[in-house]
């Protein structure tokens, strides 16, 4: 899902009421069974073992975000934007990573990595390396995203300054792809209720790999 020039900045009270109902709707979803359970979750976590990822060790964000849910450990309000896509991703159980594309000046691509690209997460100004043949979401050389939705890069940071986004939103089984389509358009409503600006989307498979935005 795309946006321009959208206006962001704190997140208004209702905004903030989304957010905590979407908490809740996790505690409702999951209640006292183990979260790993979950069919939701364990498709992350199974697509985590098929790559050579250890869930255990590196959790799909969607599992580290309804796991602090669980705990009764509301998220911080980041800004608006930020803020919509956690809604989402809590609201539907799905990964959804947002990157602002006011920044970005070359494709972004989800690949496999050669091990010689640079990484320098949020909140520290270490460069780190990828491991080769590790998944990840990257402009050029610049890693956004390391392990496909495990931790994102300061560059494409979604900001309050920041005019034009793109969201992810991955969907494996048992979401469907009419699921997916409809969480971009309550995406998009959330986005154009909060943020303003002019929304698209697009859906990805193997059968049609590129969108524009």
């Amino acid at each position: 899902m795309v946006a321009h020039n959208v206006v962001n900045g704190v997140s208004p009270a209702p905004l903030v009421e989304l957010l905590r109902e979407a908490e809740g709707s996790v505690r409702e979803q999951i209640g006292t069974a183990e979260i790993t359970a979950h069919p939701r979750i364990a498709a992350w976590r199974d697509a985590f073992k098929k790559v050579g990822i250890k869930a255990s060790e590196y959790r799909p964000s969607t599992e580290a975000m309804a796991r602090r849910a669980l705990r009764n450990q509301e998220l911080p309000c980041i800004n608006a934007l930020v803020d919509i896509g956690n809604v989402l991703s809590l609201r539907h159980l799905v990964s959804m990573g947002g990157h602002a594309i006011d920044v970005v000046t070359r494709d972004m691509v989800l690949r496999t990595a050669s091990g010689e690209e640079e990484f320098i997460a949020f909140g520290s100004d270490q460069v780190e390396h990828p491991v080769p043949g590790e998944i990840i979401f990257a402009e050029g050389a610049a890693v956004l995203t390391r392990r496909w939705c495990w931790r994102q890069a300061n560059h494409t940071l979604t900001l309050p300054e920041t005019t034009a986004i793109e969201f992810n939103i991955d969907g494996l089984p048992p979401v469907s792809p009419g699921e997916v389509e409809q969480i971009c358009r309550e995406t998009m409503e959330l986005v154009q209720r909060f943020c303003g600006g002019t929304c698209r989307y697009g859906v990805i498979t193997r059968h049609n790999p590129k969108v524009h935005l």
